[in-house]
């Protein structure tokens, strides 16, 4: 029900890549301007949104199982109402309806400016609404925002995808790449800067391509340095590139940009060329080294993560061992592995000699195993090593019981830091500190010492204006939507297994 003001409350519960994180922060903004507030943790909400993903195969058990336990919720709950959206929705569409009939409202990836409306709709005429669009209405950076994050956001600088690899279903629900223009993308940039944000995260399925839309390939090392120009940006990050679209111009802009950092996630998927072919990956395993030599040549000091699939049809104990040996002379800092699934719709779905998923979880330890040994080595080289972290809010899940705090270093290695001095100069989530690496594991740095710096943002101001908000119980207002005009959001990066 309705709180004692009368606003409605809503929670999104977020599943999948960074455009779905980006996404949600969308649909936030779109409600409250609607006139709902985002619910406090632990409350129960009148609106519950789910921002799907459709990339792994439990991703339609996932959903339709925290559906079913809803389901008693919404009956003790009058006028509760159930939103689906995101990949998954544009995927299934009416039969998310069909097989969970107490849902109120489902809606496409190209159309998240429709949810308000929709749940409108839905609450007057008593039955269940969907909506969805073939093509983009709308690019969601034109719609307001509920940044999760004061001090780093996300930045959209296209939406879809033109790659056609054979084990991804993504380029059918998100729909051929459409890329913003320079301008926009910097002018959001430089708002958001304004308002406090040190670091931003520019966003595409392939960020590489971007610009092909408007017939300038060389457009996306050219963003990288006018980024450079902007004052007060102090951190600039990207995700995803395609080894097939990395090329020169985009290592020396990250080299030459003091405000880029030295991290660069590259999704190898496969070290056997054999395999490579049957995803339709456009590239091969030594023009894939080559790539990162090339990267480490310019910056040596570069952290540079990957996403590997495991057991893609036809995979052959040689196959895997090629991947192997790929991962050994890369060194990555990190890797996020997948055993692949089957995902329907996708040309890989119907390929003969799909492997066993006993021999898949087998080779699957033996891909984690090298993984963590290698980037354990690779951190370990960092123990003594003067490292800036931007502290960040929630990283760090032991960090009460620590008594530590937690962020990510320019490279975008996760420290885990101790802080010490008065409270009052204690740093807060935005701020920068300075310390020295004194331990290592595979996933995360410990600094223990006492910091050698600490030095107070314009992010920890806009963190500790929204804290302080927050404690008022006024909440922020979401961004106004931007003007009218062309303006945008891959799987979830989380812990790797």
């Amino acid at each position: 029900m309705p709180r004692a003001d009368g606003q409605r409350t809503f929670e999104i519960r977020t599943y999948g890549c960074q455009m779905n994180m980006h996404d949600s922060e969308r649909l936030a903004g779109l409600l409250e301007e609607a006139g709902y507030r985002k619910a406090m943790a632990g409350a129960e909400p009148d609106v519950v949104v789910f921002n799907t993903c459709a990339v792994r195969e439990n991703a339609d058990n996932r959903l339709y199982g925290n559906l079913g336990h809803l389901l008693p919720v919404k009956n003790s709950h009058p006028g509760m109402q159930i939103a689906v959206g995101g990949c998954l929705a544009q995927k299934d569409q009416l039969a998310i309806t069909d097989r969970a009939p107490w849902v109120d409202v489902v809606f496409g990836t190209h159309n998240i400016g429709a949810l308000p409306v929709l749940l409108e709709r839905a609450r007057v005429q008593q039955r269940a609404q969907a909506e969805f669009a073939e093509s983009l209405e709308q690019f969601p950076s034109v719609l307001p925002a509920r940044r999760e994050s004061p001090y780093s956001a996300w930045v959209a600088i296209s939406v879809g995808c033109n790659n056609t690899c054979t084990f991804c279903i993504v380029p059918s629900l998100r729909g051929r790449e459409e890329d913003r223009r320079p301008g926009d993308v910097l002018a959001e940039i430089k708002a958001l800067v304004d308002d406090g944000v040190l670091e931003v995260t520019l966003l595409g399925q392939n960020v590489n391509s971007y610009g092909v839309a408007f017939g300038d390939r060389l457009a996306f090392g050219k963003l990288l340095r006018a980024c450079g120009e902007l004052d007060g940006l102090e951190r600039v990050r990207f995700t995803s590139p395609h080894p097939r679209d990395f090329t020169d111009d985009v290592i020396a802009a990250m080299a030459d940009t003091a405000n880029v950092m030295p991290q660069l996630h590259m999704p190898l998927q496969s070290g056997s060329n054999a395999v490579l072919k049957a995803m339709r990956r456009a590239y091969r395993r030594d023009s894939y080294l080559a790539i990162i030599d090339r990267v480490r040549a310019a910056m040596p000091e570069a952290a540079i993560t990957t996403d590997i699939i495991v057991g893609f049809p036809g995979e052959t104990e040689q196959d895997f061992a090629d991947t192997l040996d790929v991962v050994r002379q890369a060194r990555f800092a990190g890797a996020f592995t997948f055993q692949y699934s089957i995902r329907p719709g996708t040309p890989a779905a119907t390929m003969p000699d799909q492997v066993p998923p006993a021999v898949v979880a087998e080779r699957f330890e033996r891909l984690v195993a090298l993984v963590d040994e290698i980037a354990l080595a690779e951190n370990q080289a960092r123990v003594g090593d003067e490292v800036e972290v931007l502290v960040a809010d929630g990283e760090g899940r032991k960090d009460q019981v620590t008594r530590r705090m937690s962020g990510r270093a320019a490279d975008n290695r996760l420290v885990h830091f101790s802080p010490s001095g008065p409270v009052t100069e204690m740093p807060r989530p935005g701020d920068l500190v300075t310390a020295v690496v004194t331990k290592a594991a595979p996933h995360y740095l410990i600094a223990d010492g006492a910091p050698l710096a600490v030095r107070r943002t314009r992010g920890g101001d806009a963190w500790q204006a929204r804290q302080r908000a927050a404690d008022q119980g006024t909440g922020l207002p979401a961004e106004p939507a931007a003007p009218r005009k062309v303006l945008l959001g891959m799987p979830a990066l989380t812990r790797k297994p």
